[in-house]
């Protein structure tokens, strides 16, 4: 479990489109290159340090004849940002992905001071 100091919480969300293959003939569409894609996501304001963050899957556009397969995850998480991963692999052919991601953490409040 994680605990957070103090009272200053902050909560962003956003929903990012990861990629649309299926109109340009993309490789996660045509089953043929590479399987991962990834996006870089930038906080608004910083985190104190790097928050928790959990991700989900708010549009899936698959081809219904192949086995539908998925890994997604936050990876590479900071206080100012994140990367999104969608992953798939062997004949499951993806026309588009777009995930939502929310982030909780503790954040700097203007009554913060330093003694130097």
């Amino acid at each position: 479990m994680r605990k957070l100091l103090g009272a200053h919480i902050g909560i962003e969300q956003g929903n990012t489109e990861l990629f649309s293959d299926f109109a340009n003939g993309g490789e996660m569409w045509t089953g043929s290159g590479s399987r991962e894609r990834r996006k870089a996501v930038r906080f608004s304001e910083a985190f104190r340090s790097p928050p928790s963050v959990q991700v989900s899957l708010s549009l899936w556009d698959m081809d219904q004849s192949a086995n539908i397969r998925a890994d997604i995850f936050a990876e590479n998480i900071t206080e100012s940002g994140f990367e999104l991963v969608f992953r798939t692999w062997a004949d499951s052919r993806v026309a588009r992905v777009r995930m939502s991601w929310l982030a909780i953490g503790e954040v700097a409040s203007e009554d913060d001071w330093q003694l130097y």
